[in-house]
């Protein structure tokens, strides 16, 4: 058993395209999150050794364990990319991409696409499951293409009997992308379908939504759009499951720190503060769900370009804030 399941009940923090890069990892780390997932790594790029592809790969030892997760449709070269990124990185896990459901990677025969297609699934689990030994091997999967093909437990049954050591199942269909809701019932039965581990993953947005998830069966969950808006969602979890309690949110003075470190973080890493702010904008959108002001607070962030430009949105959003609690 992977030792992170063996003392106890991981928080996953979701890989996500453009969200889950090492800086956001090492954050939501020091927020409570268990196990780390690369965003996702075109296994085409890392076999043809492009620079950009190999970017995605780096991670720091403060985020173990972290998975590096692929994606592709070549069983010989999601293989090969396996053994690749064993060799370079020393990763805890590879982590194989069948849940993805955006059109570009689908296209390509990539992500849920191959949930439509076992035999291509058994052929690539099998690659990269001999590819990567001893390495281990876990897998993301959707409860379906459409819900006349709901195949989860198939699924899940076929990894494991290949090598697969965990499972993430997101409790929607491809055709669903991130619409609906997720369907726990599915996620429930495909935990009792195997022995490995099940991780759930789906419209986990407090800490009750956690406990209830718990008792699906599952071994671990895994969180992604809420954590990209509170980070500290993992700290909120653990504390209710040890004291019943609920945790209150950072206090708003508190989250600005924490946004404008992230955004001193990026801009170090990238070198330009304007490009990096940029690339922040989406991210600041996220984390303004759930503050006082954010629709205001989301036009501002469409053109923040500086850090002190966010440093000065900060301290007006503090200072109105503090004006009408005053005021009431």
């Amino acid at each position: 058993m992977l030792p992170w399941f063996q003392d106890q009940f991981p928080l996953y923090l979701a890989p996500m395209a453009g969200v889950t890069d090492t800086i956001f990892r090492q954050l939501c780390k020091e927020q409570g999150a268990d196990v780390m997932v690369t965003e996702f790594v075109s296994a085409e790029g890392i076999f043809r050794r492009n620079e950009r592809t190999m970017e995605y790969l780096e991670f720091v030892e403060a985020e173990r364990p972290v998975g590096v997760q692929l994606f592709g449709g070549d069983p010989a070269h999601l293989g090969e990319a396996a053994r690749m990124v064993a060799e370079w990185k020393q990763p805890d896990f590879i982590d194989l991409n069948f849940g993805c459901p955006v059109n570009k990677v689908v296209s390509k025969n990539g992500g849920s696409s191959i949930l439509r297609d076992c035999p291509l699934l058994e052929r690539i689990a099998r690659a990269v499951v001999q590819a990567a030994a001893p390495l281990p091997v876990t897998a993301k999967i959707r409860i379906g293409w459409c819900e006349q093909t709901i195949n989860a437990t198939t699924t899940a049954r076929l990894l494991e009997d290949c090598g697969v050591q965990a499972i993430a199942v997101h409790g929607r269909t491809k055709e669903q992308g991130y619409s609906g809701l997720a369907n726990w019932d599915v996620i429930a039965q495909v935990a009792a379908a195997v022995r490995i581990p099940v991780i759930g993953n789906g419209d986990i947005t407090s800490a009750a939504d956690a406990v209830r998830a718990m008792k699906c069966g599952v071994r671990g969950l895994m969180l992604g759009r809420a954590a990209m808006s509170a980070p500290w969602i993992f700290r909120e979890i653990k504390h209710y499951v040890a004291t019943g309690e609920t945790l209150a949110a950072p206090p708003l003075e508190a989250q600005w720190a924490f946004i404008v470190r992230h955004c001193r973080w990026k801009v170090e890493a990238i070198g330009s503060e304007l490009h990096a702010m940029q690339t922040m904008r989406t991210r600041l959108m996220a984390y303004s769900r759930g503050m006082p002001e954010a629709k205001h607070l989301r036009f501002r962030f469409a053109h923040v370009a500086s850090i002190a430009e966010l440093e000065d949105i900060a301290a007006e959003n503090l200072t109105r804030v503090a004006s009408e609690a005053v005021a009431a």
